[in-house]
């Protein structure tokens, strides 16, 4: 384990080594590349070094065992130590997510069950909005469509981290997990009977991209529309047609925007959604690995296709995916998604430890 994770040590040193030097503090972009990763190493190498002093201190407590009884009697404290942080470093070692360091743009959008449906999506992105807060997240709706009766029947968050978060802190790296059909079980406000109904909304989670050139625009990749913005109802909320639709040619993505006042701001933000969505496209086909992961994030909103029910009866709140369950639905609502989120946190990292495991047996994993 400790010769698996030698050559990130190394590598954190050689980052630590160019951060020192002037002619890459003179570009900006790299010092920002360059100090995620250098840490995102950080837990890495600090595992590795306890690892490292524990077993120097088990080999010399073993060698001594047999001239004085004290040395003996540290051997169990220290192996118990020792295969804690070794555990921890496996863990650390494990394949990340090359995403995972980045900011997010969220989408919840209403389906099934009509009005309740784009309240309850409202209800998410109040979820959201606060479990941002709760971290420190900065957060911005980009573009939203509202129901009649206050809803949303589409909305987009953009979700950022102030600073350098620490690993597998960053937005996407929790928030990605979001990505799916979310049902509800309550009795809507229009329901006169007190009648249980269960609707859904569906939500998407894209990583955000960080740099324009990150992903490829052409020219002639797109073609845009202007119109008039509308708000609740169909009624125009503008004189002007300051709204914008963007179709990307090649893929047939389409992206609107109308929440800004001029038709500029709107193309930017529909620009910024449409290059977060052709990153996640680009990953998707890349690495079948991410594709895997990411089916979960689906794109009809089938009250069958669930990830996760919330039953206001009962305040329960569960998730099928890693068969979490709670009764402090409100307390999750008010933004307390922690708990939830570090579920599936925990049932991913369980599945990867797993795989690496079989492959470890089978010959291929890392020594």
């Amino acid at each position: 384990m400790l010769e698996s994770a030698r050559p990130l040590v190394d590598e954190h040193a050689a980052l630590e080594a160019r951060l020192a030097d002037p002619e890459v503090l003179a570009d900006p972009t790299a010092v920002r590349r360059i100090n995620k990763r250098y840490a995102s190493l950080g837990p890495v190498v600090a595992a590795y070094r306890e690892a490292s002093t524990l077993a120097d201190d088990l080999g010399a407590a073993r060698e001594l065992a047999t001239e004085d009884a004290s040395f003996a009697a540290e051997v169990p404290g220290l192996e118990a130590r020792l295969d804690e942080v070794t555990q921890r470093l496996r863990r650390l070692l494990l394949p990340r997510d090359p995403d995972d360091d980045r900011d997010v743009i969220l989408e919840v959008k209403a389906g099934e069950g009509g009005e309740e449906s784009a309240l309850f999506a409202g209800d998410l992105v109040r979820m959201y909005l606060r479990h941002a807060e709760r971290r420190g997240w900065s957060t911005q709706v980009i573009d939203a469509t509202e129901s009649d009766l206050g809803g949303y029947k589409d909305v987009r968050i953009a979700v950022k981290a102030k600073g350098a978060p620490e690993p597998g802190g960053a937005p996407w790296a929790r928030l990605k997990y979001e990505g799916g059909v979310h049902r509800v079980q309550r009795v809507p406000v229009t329901e006169s009977q007190g009648r249980i109904h269960t609707s859904a909304a569906g939500v998407l989670v894209l990583p955000e991209v960080e740099e324009e050139d990150e992903v490829e625009i052409g020219p002639n990749d797109l073609r845009i529309d202007v119109y008039r913005s509308s708000g609740p109802g169909g009624q125009s909320v503008n004189t002007t047609d300051s709204a914008v639709r963007i179709t990307h040619l090649p893929t047939g993505i389409v992206v609107s925007c109308q929440n800004e006042k001029s038709q500029l701001q709107n193309k930017e933000s529909a620009l910024r959604v449409l290059r977060a969505r052709l990153l996640q496209a680009a990953r998707d086909a890349a690495d079948a690995e991410a594709s895997e992961a990411r089916k979960s994030q689906v794109r009809t909103v089938d009250r069958s296709e669930r990830i996760r029910t919330y039953n206001f009866p009962e305040n329960r709140i569960a998730d099928h995916r890693t068969g979490f369950k709670a009764y402090n639905l409100d307390a999750v609502l008010d933004g307390d998604l922690d708990p939830v989120v570090q579920s599936a946190v925990e049932a991913d990292e369980a599945a990867r430890m797993a795989a690496l495991g079989e492959a470890g047996g089978s010959g291929s994993g890392r020594a």
